[in-house]
């Protein structure tokens, strides 16, 4: 049981101190990150009782539901609901990367308990797969989102529009991602690779955004609170 928890905790805890580490401007406090991560635990339980619902109604048995509803919406629906009414409010979140650090501790809490559940069920030795894909996954879903919502906390309008961006858009991920998996067969691991190198370079490229931004506000604004 040790092998399996260390194995379901260590890439997430990783790929978070990986984006924790990006933010170049004013980390976020470790504790606030840690609650954020315990929100995204707690959200699997009640999602994976609605999904138990839906696909013994029988919801789940057409591919582009299941990927894009059952799975892609709920999760990220959830998600998106819990940070605008907690993560939304820190006083903390001042900077727009900072609902990038936000955004992955949120999704990794979520990908934590589902990893160590999966592998409990289904062995440790997928573990290394596991890490590769849905747990990165998860992670760049919520650096995505993270990143939209940031930029609608300092956007001066527009902010409704982009919140709901950052929704839509990590769905269509998300759903693209169980998609691949549910219609490609033994062939899945040819498309989703690309699809993770896409996801990997979309993510990083918000990273060096949200920075861009906060040295911005570093620069033009902290000055003037100084100065008055």
């Amino acid at each position: 049981m040790f092998a399996i928890l260390t194995a379901g905790i260590a890439p997430t805890l990783a790929l978070l101190a990986f984006f924790y580490l990006k933010d170049r401007f004013d980390s976020e406090p470790l504790a606030m990150v840690f609650r954020t991560f315990l929100y995204g635990a707690l959200l699997v339980f009640p999602i994976m009782f609605i999904q138990y619902a839906f696909m013994e109604e029988g919801f789940g048995l057409n591919p582009f539901i299941y990927s894009f509803l059952i799975t892609g919406f709920l999760e990220e629906f959830f998600k998106w609901f819990i940070f605008l009414y907690t993560v939304y409010k820190y006083s903390d979140f001042d900077y727009m990367y900072d609902g990038i650090v936000y955004g992955a501790a949120l999704s990794l809490g979520f990908a934590t308990v589902e990893n160590i559940l999966y592998l409990v069920a289904h062995g440790v030795e997928n573990a290394f797969s596991r890490a590769l894909f849905p747990v990165s996954s998860h992670a760049l879903f919520g650096v995505i989102m993270g990143f939209y919502i940031g930029k609608a906390k300092f956007a001066k309008k527009k902010r409704k529009f982009t919140l709901l961006y950052a929704l839509l858009l990590t769905v269509c991920l998300h759903g693209t991602y169980d998609y691949i998996l549910e219609t490609t067969n033994g062939n899945w691991i040819y498309v989703l690779i690309p699809f993770m190198i896409g996801l990997w370079v979309l993510a990083l490229r918000k990273v060096k955004v949200a920075n861009q931004h906060s040295l911005k506000k570093v620069i033009y604004e902290v000055p003037f609170k100084h100065h008055a």
